[in-house]
């Protein structure tokens, strides 16, 4: 296999199966600027290769990525040095969409995390695999940030109030969930991942769901623990603002909705009233058009108080406590928008 990054990227070509494999283990294959520009690179190149599908991949069972390199864009907004950050997620959102827009079936072999940046990589080309250590989220509103990366794009495009969901909590997707949502495409046991790309060599000619489905183990999806409270979170989070969401939440008092509702409590109110926004914009916008608001939410964003604040609490010191500004500013508290 080829180096690039320095060694955090590892592409080669294997009898007609682009493979590029994520190898910064000891940070959960975080993505930096270095190692973004050099997926698109070599992206780039392989447009002129009779290639018959491209994978994406981990040298390590801990994750596939869980996320941007977030700790580093908060030393750059330290720093002001806006133009570092620019850099990081204009890199990145391109891409986003140069993985979506691919001419040849992008798949992605999800085993362990995979978190913001993560879902980036994979949930823009066709085929997402996951492994029963599959973990999926878009924690970004609990670090003060908003669910990028093309996330509100696809995450309205989830069935139901879904997508609005996962944005604002950042509840965590394992392999029967993400099968549900559709985040995920394919299961394969972890025992049997190291197959798939020979199997895709051996079979250029089959479409690659047919291929995958061939490997698939059983099914985990029928254990899907969102599948049980798809009512509620459609009747929750399918409400037109983030009050009455809230609203909704403290109604039904069933042990799902309290934990849903102490996860909104817990977040940004600043990084709430954003991504609710956001999200509610993204079902009539292409993915570019999502990847252009969002490229301009970050220049303002990654400067603001919570940001910085819940970058540190997270990921620096550690400690979990982030002090937001003050909670629910600019948006009344639970019931009183339903009252006026």
């Amino acid at each position: 296999m080829t180096d690039n990054a320095a060694g955090e990227i590892l592409a080669d070509v294997h009898r007609g199966v682009g493979r590029i494999l994520l190898n910064r283990p000891e940070a959960l294959n975080a993505l930096t600027t270095d190692m973004v520009l050099a997926i698109d690179r070599v992206l780039a190149e392989w447009e002129h290769a009779r290639l018959s599908r491209v994978v994406l991949a981990s040298t390590g069972p801990k994750a596939f990525c869980a996320g941007g390199d977030i700790r580093t864009i908060r030393e750059h907004s330290l720093a002001g040095d806006a133009g570092a950050s620019e850099r990081f997620f204009a890199s990145e959102y391109r891409l986003n969409a140069r993985i979506a827009e691919y001419g040849v079936p992008v798949v992605s072999l999800i085993d362990g995390l995979c978190m913001g940046g993560g879902l980036g990589l994979s949930v823009h080309g066709g085929f997402r695999v996951v492994t029963e250590r599959a973990v999926l989220a878009m924690p970004e509103t609990a670090i003060g940030f908003f669910p990028d990366v093309g996330a509100s794009y696809f995450l309205p495009r989830l069935p139901g109030a879904i997508g609005m969901y996962l944005g604002l909590t950042g509840h965590r997707l394992d392999a029967a969930d993400a099968l549900y949502t559709g985040l995920g495409t394919h299961f394969v046991p972890s025992h049997e991942f190291e197959a798939v790309g020979d199997a895709l060599a051996d079979h250029p000619d089959e479409p690659v769901d047919v291929v995958l489905s061939r490997l698939a183990g059983r099914s985990p999806v029928a254990r899907s623990r969102l599948a049980a409270v798809r009512g509620d979170v459609d009747r929750a989070f399918g409400a037109p603002t983030l009050g009455e969401i809230e609203d909704r939440l403290g109604h039904l008092g069933t042990a799902w909705a309290s934990s849903a509702l102490a996860a909104l409590e817990s977040a940004s109110p600043h990084s709430l009233d954003v991504t609710h926004d956001l999200l509610a914009r993204g079902r009539q916008r292409t993915l570019r058009e999502c990847l252009d608001a969002e490229l301009a939410l970050t220049r303002t964003l990654i400067r603001t108080p919570d940001f910085l604040e819940g970058v540190r609490a997270a990921l620096v010191d550690k400690d979990r406590t982030p002090v937001w500004r003050p909670a629910r500013q600019g948006r009344p508290r639970r019931g009183a928008e339903s009252s006026q």
